[in-house]
C-alpha cells in the first residue's frame, strides 16, 4: 500500500516527460538518491509533449548551476542562446514609451536602480525627469548592443540572465542526463489511477501492469491526470487573463546578429513572442479566442512575422490548483497551472516548486506535516505571478476592443489595486512592494519600469520642466558609467 514514509526518502513515480518532468525527476534525484529515494519517470511515446521556442528566467541557470551542469554541455544540443530581458513593443501607444525593456536585475542595478526608482517618483508628480527604464540598466545596454552576459576577466559583475531554447531538445538533453545518473525510465501509457484512502496506489498501464511507489509526481500537462483522480480543485484566472489560445510558427534564422531579449509585441486580440534560438526564431500569437478567431490569429501571426509554415494551434488552461500537493501526490508542470508565457514564469515555477516541496517535505521528516504551510506558499507565489502579469493588461494603453477590455478589467486582486494605487498616489514604491508581496516575487525594478515604460505619468500637457537644482542623478553620468561596463562584453556569436 502506497504511503509517505516518515523518515525514510521515498520511492517516486513521475508521470510525464517533457521539461517539467525531467526538471522535477533531476532535483529529486539530486536531492534524495544518496538517503535512498529511487526516481522512475513514466511517460507514452504516443502522448507528446507541448513543447514550443522556449525562454526562461534566471532560475534555469540556477537550476544548472544546481546540478553542476556546464552551459557548452547543454546550449549547443538545445539551439540555446542568452536572454538579458524582455522587450515589450506596442503595449503603449503614450508618445516616447511604444517600447521598453524589462530586464533582469543585475548586480551592477545597485548603482543604477535606486537613481532610475528617484526619476520615477519625480516624473510622477509631475516633472519631466527621464524615467524611461531603457537608460538605466546594464542589461538593457547589452541587449541593445546584441552583446552576450558573459564579462571579460577584469569585470567582477556578472549580469543575471535566463535561456531561450528549443523544449523538445531540452526534456530530450536532461532524459539523458537522469537516466545515465540513476534515474529511471518507462515508457508505458497510462490507462488509470488506483485511488484508496486519499492517496494514489498505483499507476495503471493499459496492459494491465500496476506501477506502485510512496510519492507521485503528476507532469502529465493540462490534462493532470493523478490530479483529477484525486479530485483536485483547479482555480481558474479566466476572469484575470484573458488569452486562451497560442498559435505558433517558426522561422528560419534570417542571418542577422542575435539579440539576446525575448521579443513581446502586442497584436490585435493579444501578443507575440519572438524568440531567437541558433537555427530558427521561435515565433507565437497569445490571444483571446472571444476576441479572434484561430484562423484569423495564424494570418495575422503569419503576416507579422513573415512565417509560412503550417501553424500548430495549442489551448491554455490558465489558473492554477489550488493545491500543488494532495494526498501523496506533488502537481507540476502544466498539471500544476499556467499564467500564459508573457514574462516566462513556467519553468520558474517548476523548479522553485521542486526545491521548496524538496525542503518541506525533508524537514517534515518525509511526512505530510508541512504540506499546509507548502501549498499556502506555492499558491501564494502563483497569486502573486499572476499579479504583476494581469498588470501589463491592465496598464495598457492600446485601442482595440480587446485591449480596452483589459484596460477596463476590474476583477483584479485586492493587492494589485493598492500597488497600482500605490503608483499613482506617489506611494513608495518598494516599500508597498514588500508590504503587499513580502516574498517579493518580483523585485521593485521589475515594477518601476513596468509602470514606467507603458508611461504611467500625468498627461504630457500636465507635465512640468525639472527643476535645475532637483537633488537627482544626472542621466549623462548614468549613460557614461553603463557604456563603460559594456566595453567589457563582447558581441554576441553564438
Amino acid at each position: 500500500m502506497a504511503r509517505m514514509k516518515g523518515g525514510k526518502a521515498p520511492d517516486i513515480i513521475v508521470l510525464g516527460g517533457g521539461s517539467a518532468g525531467w526538471i522535477t525527476a533531476a532535483l529529486l534525484h539530486h536531492a534524495w538518491a544518496d538517503k535512498g529515494a529511487s526516481v522512475t519517470l513514466v511517460e507514452s511515446p504516443a502522448i507528446g509533449i507541448i513543447g514550443v521556442g522556449e525562454g526562461s528566467t534566471p532560475q534555469l541557470k540556477a537550476f544548472f548551476d544546481l546540478l553542476g551542469i556546464d552551459e557548452t554541455e547543454w546550449m549547443p544540443v538545445c539551439d540555446a542562446t542568452y536572454k538579458l530581458g524582455i522587450r515589450f513593443s506596442g503595449w503603449s501607444a503614450r508618445s516616447g514609451f511604444e517600447s521598453y525593456f524589462h530586464p533582469f536585475p543585475g548586480p551592477t542595478d545597485l548603482h543604477t536602480q535606486p537613481a532610475f526608482e528617484q526619476v520615477c517618483a519625480a516624473q510622477r508628480r509631475g516633472y519631466e525627469a527621464g524615467a524611461h527604464p531603457d537608460r538605466w540598466f546594464l542589461a538593457t545596454r547589452l541587449a541593445d548592443e546584441a552583446k552576450a552576459p558573459q564579462a571579460g576577466e577584469n569585470f567582477p559583475f556578472a549580469p543575471s540572465y535566463g535561456y531561450h531554447f528549443d523544449a523538445h531538445k531540452l526534456g530530450a538533453f536532461l532524459r539523458e542526463w537522469c537516466v545515465s545518473r540513476g534515474v529511471v525510465h518507462r515508457e508505458a501509457q497510462v490507462a488509470d489511477v488506483e485511488v484508496a484512502a486519499g492517496e494514489v496506489q498505483a499507476l495503471v498501464c493499459d496492459d494491465g501492469t500496476r506501477i506502485g511507489g510512496d510519492l507521485f509526481v503528476d507532469c502529465s500537462g493540462f490534462r493532470a491526470v493523478i490530479a483529477e483522480a484525486l479530485g483536485s480543485e483547479f482555480q481558474s484566472y479566466g476572469e484575470n487573463l484573458f488569452a486562451d489560445r497560442a498559435v505558433v510558427m517558426p522561422t528560419p534564422r534570417d542571418g542577422t546578429r542575435i539579440v539576446p531579449a525575448t521579443g513581446a509585441i502586442a497584436m490585435r486580440a493579444g501578443w507575440r513572442w519572438s524568440i531567437p534560438l541558433t537555427v530558427r526564431t521561435g515565433n507565437g500569437y497569445v490571444y483571446s479566442s472571444a476576441h479572434i478567431s484561430d484562423d484569423e490569429a495564424a494570418a495575422e501571426l503569419a503576416r507579422e512575422c513573415g512565417g509560412d509554415a503550417e501553424p500548430r494551434f495549442l489551448k491554455m488552461r490558465v489558473g492554477r490548483m489550488r493545491e500543488s500537493w494532495r494526498g501523496n501526490c506533488l502537481v507540476a508542470g502544466l498539471s500544476q497551472g499556467f499564467i500564459e508565457p508573457l514574462e516566462a514564469t513556467a519553468l520558474h515555477i517548476v523548479i522553485h516548486t521542486a526545491l521548496e516541496f524538496i525542503q518541506a517535505h525533508e524537514q517534515g521528516g518525509f511526512t505530510a506535516r508541512h504540506r499546509d504551510a507548502f501549498n499556502a506558499s506555492i499558491s501564494e507565489r502563483y497569486d502573486g505571478i499572476r499579479d504583476y502579469i494581469v498588470a501589463h493588461y491592465r496598464l495598457n494603453r492600446r485601442d482595440g476592443d480587446y485591449w480596452r477590455a483589459n484596460a477596463a478589467n476590474d476583477a483584479i486582486s485586492d493587492r494589485l489595486k493598492a500597488m497600482m494605487t500605490a503608483w499613482f498616489t506617489h506611494r513608495d514604491i518598494a516599500a508597498a512592494n514588500r508590504e503587499l508581496y513580502p516574498k517579493e516575487y518580483y523585485s521593485s525594478a521589475s515594477w518601476h519600469c513596468l509602470f514606467a515604460g507603458y508611461g504611467s505619468f500625468p498627461p504630457p500637457e500636465k507635465m512640468q520642466p525639472l527643476p535645475a537644482d532637483a537633488p537627482l542623478a544626472d542621466p549623462a553620468r548614468i549613460d557614461a558609467m553603463l557604456a563603460a561596463c559594456a566595453r567589457n562584453f563582447g558581441e554576441y556569436a553564438s
